[in-house]
């Protein structure tokens, strides 16, 4: 039996031309011809190098499934209350975040996209099962079957980290204590900031 070819590369200059397309146009409007433009390339060089639509997009979903499964393993394995897993579970989220941001920001369906055989990835299976421990341990309540606190929890952090690190260039820091302490405390136990005078702390840029 002869072994599968393996995947045709995707360099960084086609990653960036594929965002930028994503961006402008969306995965409906994801062309092989469109990126070809977009990285100066000949629609034809890309198609004998075995490159298409597909291709593209699995290398963007792929790495970034990859990468949230690798940042979440250690959390997995690890030990400490269902909270204390919860929300070093989605501190990690916010890592995976800055490392695909460009991707993020081009489009809001990157965790939806799904090109390889098998089961997609199960972004929320993480975040269930912190919830289901900590309400057996305690350690939490949620208001909400945990399936849906989950999935809230889940896009409540991530879509609020990208728009506050991409579109409001917050430090990783600041965007990352606010956005997982509002979600898992509640707005009531997050210590306020004093904001400069006419300024309110999420409006515009982060202060000099």
């Amino acid at each position: 039996m002869q072994a599968p070819r393996p995947a045709p590369a995707v360099d960084a200059e086609l990653r960036e031309a594929t965002i930028a397309v994503l961006r402008e146009r969306g995965w409906d409007g994801l062309t092989l011809e469109r990126v070809a433009q977009v990285a100066g390339r000949a629609r034809s060089t890309l198609w004998r190098q075995g490159l298409t639509r597909g291709v593209l997009v699995a290398s963007l979903v792929g790495a970034l499934a990859a990468d949230f499964q690798a940042a979440m393993y250690p959390v997995l394995t690890g030990g400490g209350t269902g909270r204390e897993r919860l929300r070093s579970g989605l501190d990690a989220l916010c890592d995976v975040v800055d490392r695909h941001l460009p991707l993020m920001l081009a489009n809001d369906e990157s965790f939806h996209q799904h090109t390889a055989p098998g089961e997609p990835p199960n972004y929320l299976g993480p975040f269930i099962r912190f919830l289901r421990e900590g309400a057996a341990d305690g350690s939490l309540t949620p208001r909400a079957d945990v399936v849906a606190a989950a999935d809230v929890a889940f896009n409540a952090v991530a879509w609020t980290y990208v728009h506050l690190r991409g579109r409001h260039e917050w430090p990783a820091e600041r965007a990352r204590a606010l956005v997982v302490g509002v979600v898992l405390d509640g707005i009531d136990a997050v210590e306020p900031e004093v904001a400069p005078a006419g300024q309110t702390p999420t409006s515009g840029k982060e202060p000099a």
